[in-house]
């Protein structure tokens, strides 16, 4: 098959799709991959260095998606994108519709079929293509607030970490998945008092054994949220339900009782925040500040460390990327029901019910779908 990389076009979005390490595989199980020029720049990957493991490097996006079977991306496709994809084409990339009404019109339109990263199981009923994101965006997130604290950032001009004499701050960490967890490696890292919330108590008994007496498990049902936000100084939103769009778990209205100065990092942005007054802002105008509480909203965090986050990427993308090459996707999704939760759109229908729930849309099995 032909496996198309474009540059990816997004604003302050330096990853790629994939390493040259990943076209070297490819290319000797018999692919062609197709690298936009210079698309591996920005992450520390060179053309040449493509080149060397097979691929061949294309001037123009147009080019790329005329030509190529598959298209592999980080980011969902923009709007200039849509208008490249054609029918049939598989889209193999993050997508998070129910967030983003019009682009799953655009590629409803399409008639493509459109595979999401963050909705692919296992079966444990994990996220494992988004779990490496979601790691890296965890971590990033304690730094950033961290960051926004400082005073020249509109913060508390508070030290996380406390000083000699001088107690540290507080964290609170709404969700203990993949986000919350590498949240609370940073935060404990940095000697930070950390509050973890989440709804199971099983997962909270986890998190206990792995920290210990560092953090401070709080079960969602049993706690009351506007107390505890009202004495955190960086608050890190990392709620997830799959394929759908984000709880709002923090009003506008709670935002008064927190303290001056905090904090706000929604990582759950990609999927419409899960603070009320969360809006989507970009690595080069990453804060805004309401009611005297900085949010930090950027979309994509990971993007902020693209050779660590393709890297990481890749190393679980690729095996789902050679089976999809090598066997095809009506064999691969009608076969491997992990694989298969991530087809959101096919051909014009929409296949993921949490998408089709979010916009009114009919919903078409996926196992339907694909006999077809």
């Amino acid at each position: 098959m032909k496996i198309g990389v474009p540059k990816e076009i997004k604003p302050q979005e330096n990853r790629i799709g994939l390493t040259p390490e990943s076209v070297k595989i490819l290319t000797a199980n018999g692919h062609e991959v197709l690298i936009e020029n210079n698309a591996g720049y920005e992450a520390g990957f060179e053309n040449n260095q493509y080149i060397s493991s097979g691929a061949k490097i294309i001037d123009q996006a147009e080019d790329i998606f005329n030509d190529s079977d598959i298209i592999v991306k980080v980011k969902e496709p923009q709007v200039d994108e849509i208008k490249m994809i054609r029918e049939n084409q598989i889209i193999f990339t993050y997508l998070h519709l129910a967030a983003a009404k019009e682009l799953t019109k655009g590629l409803i339109d399409t008639k493509s079929i459109c595979i999401a990263y963050e909705t692919v199981t296992d079966d444990k009923g994990r996220l494992p293509l988004l779990a490496p994101m979601s790691a890296v965006a965890g971590r990033m997130s304690v730094q950033a607030g961290a960051h926004c604290l400082e005073k020249n950032q509109n913060g508390r001009g508070l030290l996380l970490g406390g000083a000699p004499g001088v107690d540290p701050g507080n964290v609170v960490i709404l969700g203990g998945g993949v986000v919350g967890e590498n949240a609370a490696i940073i935060a404990t890292g940095m000697r930070a008092k950390v509050h973890i919330v989440d709804k199971s108590e099983k997962r909270l008994d986890e998190l206990c054994k792995m920290f210990g007496d560092k953090i401070i498990p709080n079960l969602s049902e049993k706690t009351d949220i506007e107390k505890l936000i009202s004495n955190c100084d960086l608050l890190v939103g990392g709620v997830l339900i799959p394929g759908a769009e984000a709880p709002k778990l923090i009003t506008k209205d709670m935002l008064k009782k927190m303290k001056r100065g905090s904090v706000i990092v929604d990582v759950a942005i990609d999927q419409g925040g899960c603070v009320e007054t969360s809006k989507p802002t970009t690595h080069a105008n990453p804060t805004f500040i309401i009611d005297d509480i900085v949010h930090y909203c950027v979309a994509n965090m990971p993007g902020g460390v693209p050779r660590t986050s393709t890297i990481a990427l890749n190393k679980a993308t690729l095996p789902f990327l050679s089976k999809l090459a090598d066997k095809g996707y009506k064999e691969v999704l009608s076969n491997d029901l992990n694989f298969q939760a991530g087809l959101n759109i096919f051909k014009g229908e929409v296949t993921h019910k949490a998408v089709a729930d979010a916009f009114g849309y009919d919903y078409f099995p996926p196992d339907t779908a694909l006999v077809n």
